[in-house]
């Protein structure tokens, strides 16, 4: 089942402590600090505490979890994180996942639900909206979000807004309206804590050192990389043993597929992601880069723009919705800080429950 969702504004739920701060003794007993949460009414669930895991505390799950197996890893935090999603573009890693939480589900029906969050650029191959249809049948049980880019429901639409190819003339700015903002929108509207992603250290660029658990400050969330230490064979060997569907452009030489206009096959000998952004001095699509890169490549833009004041109508239109995109960041930033400064009260986790409990002085 999938839902397609509109605009709301994004506000975090986890961060990571700073340690230089003092802390009170609970705080440091059970690893986690929390907050009342001003979370938006719009949200689809009831509001979450905001959730503090100390670095300590993080480097203890992460040095725990790389001794356990891919499919450990997605149960154990399924019982640890409140409010998981998994983020997914139905590459192999991501398929891997659905179908691990498929069986997990299958065997424990008491275990949480995990709901996923796909960004639907509108630029993706015929092959993976053709893969997104023959999961959902294959995967029924799967609650599917799909976002699009904000206002806008086909590729003629997105054109008529913003021009066409974007994705050439403001690489930037295409980055922000088709995923960072829709992923913002995801994480807000849905309430999300923690989300599974599909990275792997193998796929090389700047993933070769991420840890199985990391807390994104910016976004608010917890990420967690359940199969970063397989191989693409391992992988693969898994997509093939359990007979789940994958993109056709996989036997076309495809190893990472994202949007049409920056994708190309793999030639042997190259790494797996290596045709993502062919020839570019990039390795990321933006929704694991600092939401800081954009704002302040939105606020170059606007001074840009108001140098040289255009003329053309259709100028104008792009720097009202730079000013509007940059607006919301530093709206966001404003009620993070106003967040902090709020008073505390303090959580801890009854790891027997996993429920999180008051902690009385």
């Amino acid at each position: 089942m999938a839902s397609v969702s509109s605009p709301s504004k994004a506000l975090p739920h986890l961060r990571a402590l700073d340690t230089a701060k003092p802390l009170e003794s609970e705080e440091i007993e059970s690893g986690y600090a929390s907050a009342s949460s001003s979370f938006s009414a719009a949200s689809s669930t009831s509001s979450l505490p905001q959730i503090t895991l100390t670095k300590p505390h993080l480097r203890y799950l992460n040095q725990q979890m790389e001794h356990m197996t891919p499919i450990e890893r997605i149960r154990f935090s399924m019982q640890l994180f409140p409010n998981l999603h998994q983020t997914t573009a139905f590459g192999l890693t991501g398929l891997v996942t659905i179908d691990m939480l498929s069986r997990l589900a299958a065997q424990d029906p008491a275990l949480p639900r995990v709901d996923a969050v796909f960004l639907d650029t509108l630029y993706h191959f015929r092959e993976t909206h053709a893969l997104v249809a023959r999961v959902q049948e294959r995967y029924p049980a799967v609650k599917l979000h799909i976002y699009k880019p904000a206002g806008v429901a086909t590729v003629s639409e997105f054109e008529a807004q913003y021009g066409p190819r974007l994705y050439d003339t403001a690489a930037e700015l295409y980055d922000w309206v088709a995923k960072v903002e829709p992923q913002q929108r995801a994480y807000a509207e849905l309430n999300v804590a923690a989300v599974f992603t599909g990275r792997r250290r193998s796929q090389g660029g700047e993933r070769d050192k991420i840890p199985i658990l990391e807390i994104d400050d910016e976004r608010g969330i917890v990420k967690i990389n359940p199969l970063l230490d397989w191989s693409f064979a391992q992988v693969k060997a898994y997509i093939t043993e359990h007979d789940v569907p994958y993109n056709a452009l996989l036997d076309q030489g495809y190893k990472s597929v994202g949007d049409w206009h920056s994708t190309s096959p793999v030639a042997a000998g190259e790494d797996e992601r290596a045709g993502r952004w062919k020839g570019q001095q990039k390795t990321e699509c933006g929704i694991h880069n600092k939401k800081s890169r954009y704002a302040q490549y939105l606020l170059q833009q606007q001074q840009k723009n108001a140098v040289t004041a255009p003329k053309e109508a259709e100028e104008q239109q792009q720097q009202q919705q730079l000013a509007t995109a940059l607006e919301q960041v530093e709206r966001e930033q404003q009620e993070a800080e106003q967040r902090e400064r709020e008073q505390q009260q303090e959580l801890r986790q009854d790891f027997a429950t996993g429920r999180w409990v008051p902690v009385y002085g």
